[in-house]
C-alpha cells in the first residue's frame, strides 16, 4: 500500500520536520483540478525540501497524508505515484487522514513528513 507499519533509526542524527507539501506549483501555488497531478507535484515539493537538507525519500521515517474526499481510487493513485518517488526503497510509516477541505480552495492533498538526517 505504499507504506511501512513502522520505521526506526539506530544512529546519531537530526530529525527534520517537513511542513505539509501540497500539489501547488510555484510561488503562485497554482493548483490543478487533477488529483494525480497534485500528488505528483506534492511529492516533487517534498523531494525539493529533502534535497535542501541533502536527503532522499528513503530518509523519510513518517508521512501524514491529508486527502480531500478520500476514495479507493485516490489511494491507488497515491500508491502508484509514491512508488515512483521511493523506487525500490522501503516506504516510511504512514497515516492517511480523509478531510473535507484543506487550507486553500482546490487543494486536494497535503503531505507532511519527518525525515532522519544522520550526523556524518
Amino acid at each position: 500500500y505504499g507504506f511501512s507499519h513502522a520505521s526506526s533509526v539506530k544512529a546519531n542524527g537530526n530529525l527534520v520536520y517537513i511542513s505539509g507539501q501540497s500539489g501547488g506549483l510555484g510561488k503562485e501555488h497554482l493548483l490543478s483540478s487533477d488529483f494525480r497531478e497534485q500528488v505528483q507535484i506534492a511529492l516533487k515539493n517534498l523531494t525539493t525540501v529533502l534535497d535542501s537538507y541533502r536527503l532522499k525519500p528513503e530518509n523519510v521515517m513518517k508521512v501524514t497524508l491529508l486527502i480531500v474526499d478520500h476514495s479507493s481510487e485516490k489511494l491507488k493513485i497515491w500508491e502508484e505515484e509514491v512508488r515512483k518517488t521511493w523506487k525500490n526503497k522501503p516506504f516510511p510509516a504512514s497515516t492517511l487522514i480523509p478531510v473535507t477541505k484543506l487550507a486553500i480552495d482546490g487543494m486536494l492533498i497535503e503531505v507532511d513528513a519527518v525525515a532522519f538526517q544522520p550526523i556524518k
